[in-house]
This record gives C-alpha cells, structure tokens and sequence, in this order.
C-alpha cells in the first residue's frame, strides 16, 4: 500500500478516473456527486490509504475546529474532571479540546499559548500558573479568545469562569471551629496562584472573626507527596504543640497528610486532628478517613468555560465578557467532628 502520508486528492482522483474536483466534492458536498462516481472515489480512498489533511485545510481558511484548553496539573483529578466537563460540552458543539499542562510553570504556559495560537485554534480556555497578564491580553487582540478558569485577575478582558475561594476558605475554617477546634492551622502552597491566596484570605477573616490565632503551614507544592512531608513535620510535634483542626489548601495536600498522620505518627483522624481539603475529588470519600472537602463543581465548570468561550467565538472582538462564579460547598465526612 502507497505511505497515506505522500498521497494525495491527485492520487485519489486518477485512481478513481475522476477530476480533482470531483474527489473535492465526494469529501465536502458528497450530496451532489453521483453515486457511481462517489463509489469510485471512495473506493480510491480505502485502497490507497488517503488521510485527509484537515490541518492544513483548517488553515488555509483560517479557522480550525479545535479549542486549547491549558490546566495548572493533569494528574490532579480536579482538573481531570474539570477537562470532561470542556470536553462534553465542545463535543456538543462539533469541537475539539486539545489539553496541554503547565505543571504549576509560567514559562510552560506561555509556550502552549504560542502553540496553540499559531495553530489557529477557535479559543483557549485557561487555568493560569501565571504567564502574565500582557502575554494572554496580546493573545486576545490578536484574535484568539481566551477564557480564563478559576483566576478571575489571570488577565484584564476575557471572560471568566470561578468559584468564590474566599467563601470557601471561611467554609473550611468556620467548620473546624464549629467543631470545637482551638489550634487551626491551614496548610498551604503556591500562595501566588489566586486561589490559593483567596483560600487563606478567606480561612484568616474566619479565623479572625472568632478570636482564634490562625497558623500557616506552608508545603513545597500541591501535591500528595508534599502534603505527606508537611503532615510528618506536624506529627513530630508533642500533642501540646500541634494544631488540633486543619484545613488543607487542597485533598491531594490533605492526602498525604492525613496518610503522615495515620501510618507515621499514630495520630487518630478526627479525634486527635480533624482535617478539611478543598476541591472535593472522587476519591476524597475513599480516604483511609474519609475526607471532609470544600467542593468545587468541577464538571460544570468546565462546560460554562466552553459555552461562554463559544459566545466569544460567534460574537467576535465585541461580544461582551461574562463572568460567572459559583458558590462553594461544604462536603461533611469523618475527617472531622460536626
């Protein structure tokens, strides 16, 4: 069989006696091809392994059927299930989502921006690890829309799509205390990422408002292993002196913690520490405690990020930008007491 990579509509067409623009019409108008001829051409196709070029297709009219979409960690089951969300919702529209992750980095940020705009895709949907306002402002006038996810200051223009982390910082805290905490902390990393600064915002003004001292307990990132770290330096501490509540920046950080606290210091999950996480992800339930979230409708946000991307794409340089923020929720389980 001919390489599907060197053949081409002129290979297709002398195979199947037709002209060029007959194999043209077989794959774009095949209503006003005859059924013989339509026959032989697609016959042409299979035989020879044809691979239509769609990309440069795209190109040539200066459009493309696919839509960026850059998350700060895909192995973070949040934005896995955040990306679904997008991914339904582009599927109902004829969409593509193509999926790139920063890893929590700037600079690899900005080179999926530059890659995906010089692909021409339809929008970029944007969980931001900070690239700079400027980078994804030049972006947008230039043509490309952006919506932004989570971090509603990523950029000055643009939609966006986000839930009031400062609600759910206060969320996370308040709950603790209700639960007869007295020593909170919150565990944290990557403060310069909106969320998690609008996370310990929130969980310092609960914590003010109730009298109570609030420590901050930073981890080298948001992940488990560095919720695992963290929870070990917090375990060697005599009973005295460790906080008796804590609220995890996320349930990865939680994770590791709560695994530091059961497996290496004995410490009894929420009799001893009661812990809270954010984001709410599937397998928060099925902890060796199970773990009380602040959740976050992943899946939902996704498919809103998507359809106001849409309204950008359909309405040009002057559609309006739309904002939209859900509210958080607080998910009760046996990772702490009330």
């Amino acid at each position: 069989m001919v390489n599907s990579r060197s053949v081409g509509m002129k290979d297709v067409a002398r195979a199947a006696g037709v002209s060029v623009g007959t194999v043209s019409n077989v794959l774009n108008r095949p209503g006003i091809v005859s059924e013989d001829r339509r026959a032989r051409v697609e016959q042409a196709i299979a035989s020879l392994g044809y691979v239509r070029n769609d990309a440069a297709r795209q190109l040539k009219m200066g459009r493309s059927r696919t839509v960026g979409a850059i998350v700060l960690d895909s192995t973070n089951p949040f934005y896995a299930e955040l990306v679904h969300g997008m991914e339904a919702a582009a599927e109902d529209s004829g969409l593509a989502v193509i999926v790139g992750s920063s890893g929590n980095r700037a600079e690899r940020e900005e080179l999926y921006l530059s890659l995906f705009e010089e692909q021409r895709v339809r929008g970029i949907l944007l969980a931001s690890a900070g690239a700079g306002s400027e980078v994804v402002r030049g972006i947008i006038e230039r043509g490309t829309p952006v919506v932004t996810v989570e971090d509603e200051g990523a950029v000055s223009g643009g939609s966006t799509v986000s839930v009031d982390d400062v609600e759910g910082g206060g969320l996370a805290l308040r709950h603790l205390l209700e639960g007869g905490s007295q020593r909170p902390a919150m565990v944290y990393a990557r403060s310069d990422l909106h969320q998690v600064a609008a996370r310990i915002d929130g969980a310092r003004a609960a914590a003010a408002a109730a009298g109570v001292e609030l420590e901050l307990i930073e981890a080298e990132d948001l992940d488990v292993l560095a919720g695992r770290a963290a929870g070990a330096q917090v375990a060697a501490r005599s009973p005295a002196n460790r906080p008796d509540g804590v609220f995890c920046v996320n349930d990865l950080v939680a994770v590791g913690m709560m695994q530091a606290f059961v497996y290496e210091g004995r410490i009894a999950v929420p009799d001893d520490v009661a812990m809270v996480g954010y984001d709410d992800i599937a397998f928060a339930r099925s902890t060796v405690v199970p773990l009380t979230s602040i959740a976050q409708p992943a899946d939902l946000m996704g498919r809103t990020a998507l359809a106001l991307l849409e309204e950008k794409i359909v309405g040009g340089p002057g559609a309006e930008d739309r904002h939209v923020r859900f509210s958080p929720e607080l998910v009760r389980r046996e990772s702490s007491r009330g």
